[in-house]
């Protein structure tokens, strides 16, 4: 595509992909007039971005730590862009361990855990995150809790890769075995009926009904690290894995257990979630690039939101995303309404 040269030769903006990111994330940054004889620089608010790749028409920036207000504006020697409006995201708690989504109660609070590494004892498994972005200690004695979910009435269910348990968990804290015997437990997910799905890493999915039957529901390639699931729209559950491929699947199974691919050639894909508009969210990489891709049925794959490490994702009743990396929850203002998990 070609850029008109502004005849003042003010750097301008004409598109920001993705239109999100978080501290590590790469933006790529079109337009023209951003300079040939010199570097240009770029500035989220008033922290300065590390250009990777600097061009007349294109730059490539790395959000840099400490950057939250999504005002960019290239520079070109004296002259500087109108600012372009980008969505940052804020960083609302850190020294946390997710391995999977994060999940929202009720009132909007936000669960995440610490999980540690398999067979560590964390002082604090599960943590809550209040709606002023307190960070508190929710639940201890769970040995690597990985999955998490509520059901209807505000149950908590934590799932413990380590000792293949699901417990269900009071809105104070009281803990019960719900079901055990689930492996590598990690992936978990109610579908309409309130049956809980249960991912096994080594290849299973286990459906538990309400009178706590266990059924094997299907069975999938085994994960490397984690499985993922969440219900679509269409009563299907989604499934991710990550192998040792660089081109995995996201897999959907029928109500009655037959699994297909849904999409195929994403890197290490993780934590998926849906939104209103049944258009599937999954972290993972797309060509390279690391961070939220978004699938639609009736668009290409597009890299939604640009950061490191990203290994989950649920959307907040604001219309934001609540985005889990390896060591840290992000707040991000996408205003898109998520889908209602069950």
């Amino acid at each position: 595509m070609a850029f008109r040269k502004n005849p003042n030769g003010r750097p301008q903006i004409s598109e920001i992909v993705p239109a999100a990111a978080i501290a590590g994330g790469e933006l790529e940054i079109r337009g023209s007039g951003f300079g040939r004889a010199q570097r240009p620089r770029v500035h989220l608010g008033d922290v300065e971005a590390h250009v990777l790749i600097g061009s007349d028409s294109l730059v490539i920036a790395r959000v840099p730590e400490g950057a939250s207000v999504g005002e960019l504006v290239v520079e070109s020697g004296e002259q500087a862009s109108a600012a372009k409006k980008c969505e940052i995201g804020v960083p609302i708690a850190a020294n946390v361990h997710p391995v999977a989504n994060p999940a929202l109660d009720a009132d909007g609070n936000i669960f995440t855990t610490l999980s540690g590494s398999r067979g560590q004892k964390t002082p604090v498994s599960v943590y809550q995150i209040d709606s002023n972005y307190h960070l508190k200690p929710f639940l201890s004695d769970v040995m690597n809790a990985s999955g998490l979910v509520f059901d209807r009435d505000g149950l908590l269910y934590v799932s413990s890769r380590y000792e293949g348990v699901v417990y269900q968990v009071t809105p104070r804290g009281n803990m019960s075995v719900y079901a055990e015997g689930m492996g590598i437990a990690t992936g978990v997910a109610f579908d309409r009926e309130e049956n809980l799905y249960v991912g096994d890493r080594s290849g299973t999915v286990f459906k538990i009904s309400r009178t706590r039957q266990i059924y094997v529901f299907a069975t999938l390639e085994p994960s490397i690290s984690a499985y993922h699931l969440a219900f679509g729209p269409d009563d299907y559950l989604y499934v991710t894995g990550p192998t040792t491929s660089s081109f995995d699947s996201v897999y959907r199974v029928s109500p009655t257990g037959e699994v297909e691919v849904f999409y195929r050639g994403l890197g290490r894909p993780q934590g998926l979630a849906f939104d209103a508009q049944s258009r599937l969210y999954v972290a993972a990489s797309l060509g390279g690039r690391k961070g939220i891709v978004r699938l639609a049925q009736d668009s290409r794959p597009e890299l939604f939101l640009s950061g490191p490490h990203v290994v989950g994702l649920a959307f907040t009743s604001n219309r934001a995303l609540a985005v889990a990396t390896t060591g840290g929850i992000y707040r991000v203002d996408v205003g898109i309404q998520g889908r209602p998990l069950a």
